[in-house]
């Protein structure tokens, strides 16, 4: 597999029909939600789990996607997704960037950067990163990254 930055956090995932729109392809809403759920299970791999949010009271939540839709997905095809920290200034601000291949052919269907903000999950405010997150996140970031969208 051809990765655009070394030791990618992935999952394998497989198209499904819910997944495919009036195009006859996936919809750009099932790539993010891919997305997503790679990010999920990199931090629940880094010890940041939903348990562990709530009882901080904190989140790292969307505040940007940047997406570059490269090419389509359909139904059944089986897609791996990486995922990489590539920046943190470990009080308010991390970002990921992710990238989407088809290993059948090795075709890179999506390049994404999505900027992440830390919240106070009981106010929906920013506030600033708790030790366990600086902790969790902090060891898996590469920095400097080069930016390949």
């Amino acid at each position: 597999m051809s990765w655009d930055l070394v030791n990618p956090f992935t999952i394998d995932l497989k198209v499904a029909a819910e997944d495919i729109d009036g195009l006859g392809h996936a919809n750009n809403a099932a790539y993010v939600t891919w997305m997503e759920r790679c990010a999920w299970r990199h931090s629940q791999s880094l010890g940041l789990d939903l348990t562990m949010y709530r009882s901080l009271d904190r989140a790292m939540a969307v505040l940007r996607h940047e997406i570059d839709y490269l090419a389509s997905a359909y139904e059944g095809e089986e897609l791996q997704v990486g995922t990489w920290i590539v920046a943190s200034d470990h009080r308010l601000k991390m970002t990921r960037q992710f990238q989407l291949v088809r290993p059948a052919d090795a075709t890179t269907l999506l390049r994404a950067q999505t900027t992440f903000v830390c919240i106070e999950l009981s106010s929906g405010k920013p506030k600033r990163m708790p030790k366990e997150f600086v902790d969790g996140y902090g060891p898996a970031v590469i920095e400097p990254y080069p930016l390949q969208l």
